[in-house]
């Protein structure tokens, strides 16, 4: 199975702005693009922090909020990386409590951003379509198993098992394997086992 990742749902980078940019320009800059957030990169696009409308808005608001990136800006930047799986960005946003995440390269320079709105697509697959991923790859090509061998129903990403398989220690398994899928957000688990092989001296 390959999932997608971060680098291939994030947004390559169109714009970005140093701490010393003014916040007009950046007010401009959001306007023109049509985003809500800048990452704020050094000489070398290593970012170095993010502006948000919701920083800009403070500024407004606030007399001892300075007049550049630097004054108002979220810092240090958190940042993914392309490799990352689309469940390990989700939960360092969550975390961290950020909207998005600047996505760097090997050598810490920034090749895009990741956001809240990227993620998503991901659990607007159709139940149908993550019931099929699973029977097909998990069950039948991962396990070996006939597709009607297990019970997969999918409700809104929600995935419960039942049936059983040959061994304890694939309940896991399965488990984890069908956790991996795209837009699986839970999976119940009821499934059982022909054979307890995690008990020390049983017979193969």
């Amino acid at each position: 199975m390959r999932h997608r990742s971060v680098g291939d749902l994030m947004t390559p980078t169109v714009v970005s702005v140093q701490p010393g940019t003014p916040l007009d320009e950046i007010a401009r800059l959001l306007d023109e693009y049509g985003v809500t957030a800048v990452p704020v990169v050094d000489d070398e696009s290593r970012p170095v922090g993010v502006v948000s409308q919701a920083d800009l808005l403070r500024k407004q608001t606030s007399a001892d909020v300075g007049h550049t990136a630097r004054d108002v800006m979220t810092s240090p930047a958190v940042v993914a990386e392309p490799g990352w799986n689309a469940v390990r960005a989700a939960r360092t946003m969550d975390r961290r409590k950020v909207k998005r995440l600047p996505v760097v390269d090997d050598d810490g320079r920034l090749i895009g951003v990741i956001s809240r709105s990227d993620l998503i697509q991901l659990f607007l697959r159709r139940d149908r379509a993550i019931q099929e991923e699973i029977i097909e790859d998990v069950v039948m090509r991962t396990l070996g198993l006939a597709p009607s061998a297990l019970t997969v129903e999918v409700t809104d990403g929600r995935v419960t098992l039942s049936g059983s398989v040959a061994r304890r220690s694939l309940v896991p398994v399965t488990v984890r394997l069908c956790e991996g899928v795209d837009g699986v957000v839970d999976v119940v688990n009821r499934l059982g086992f022909d054979r307890d092989d995690t008990v020390h001296g049983t017979a193969p």
